[in-house]
């Protein structure tokens, strides 16, 4: 009988984040795998993961997947990558596959679920906290209230995608937003938004910052903007 795969967030890098549910499943399944673009790369959702739950070196799996920009070769790498887990689960055993902060959000989990649902074995999606409700709660305010609504788009979608979620929605989050700060501070400055967003950077790591947006400063991958029309 093969095995069954869970997909585990782990939160957005503190492992008090970390659900029971999760430290459970990590805990009892006989291989803890997580994705890498590279072998032999560290993995900052294994580290947070071991903060919580004593994993043993010979249940961890590295699963690769490329950040090709040939779509062949990535398409490829999943594949692979899919084999890889199938191959484990067909010896019968459970594993819990790690991702930052929800499993459902923008997490290259979701390859391996969709196939492998596909293919007909059993897979399940363990919520994690996203970076964007951890960072809120450190920054002591609410994404939405009462009838607002809010759209999650990543910065890589450009800035006329940004303009358009600010026309349609009363709050939006921008996530790994790092390498675009200043383009997005040119869109709300000229909109009179400039003082209306909060940085989340490394929300749960070292090096946090959870602040004003300040685009002369300098923020890493795992950086989000929370925009607000009205603070």
């Amino acid at each position: 009988m093969a095995g069954k795969l869970y997909g585990i967030g782990v939160g957005p890098g503190d492992p008090e984040y970390m659900t029971l549910k999760a430290v459970r499943l990590i805990r009892e399944c006989d291989v803890v795998a997580y994705p890498v673009k590279k072998l032999g790369e560290g993995s900052v959702a294994l580290d947070i993961a071991r903060g919580a739950v004593e994993i043993p070196d010979e249940k961890i799996h590295e699963v690769l997947f490329k950040m090709d920009p040939d779509k062949a070769v990535r398409e490829q790498c999943r594949k692979e990558a899919t084999d890889k887990v199938k191959a484990i689960l067909d010896e019968g055993k459970n594993i819990a596959m790690l991702a930052l902060g929800d499993i459902g959000i923008y997490s290259t989990y979701s390859y391996v679920h969709r196939e492998l649902m596909k293919a007909g074995y059993e897979v399940q999606m363990v919520s994690g906290i996203p970076s964007f409700c951890a960072g809120a709660s450190t920054a002591n305010i609410s994404i939405v209230e009462g009838n607002d609504g809010f759209g999650v788009v990543p910065s890589i979608t450009g800035t006329e995608k940004v303009e358009k979620v600010l026309d349609e929605f009363e709050n939006l989050v921008i996530m790994k937003v790092g390498n675009h700060v200043q383009e997005v501070y040119d869109i709300l400055k000229a909109r009179g938004l400039e003082k209306n967003a909060v940085i989340i950077s490394n929300v749960g790591l070292e090096g946090e910052y959870v602040g004003p947006l300040d685009p002369t400063r300098e923020y890493g991958y795992f950086t989000t903007m929370v925009i607000k029309r009205e603070i």
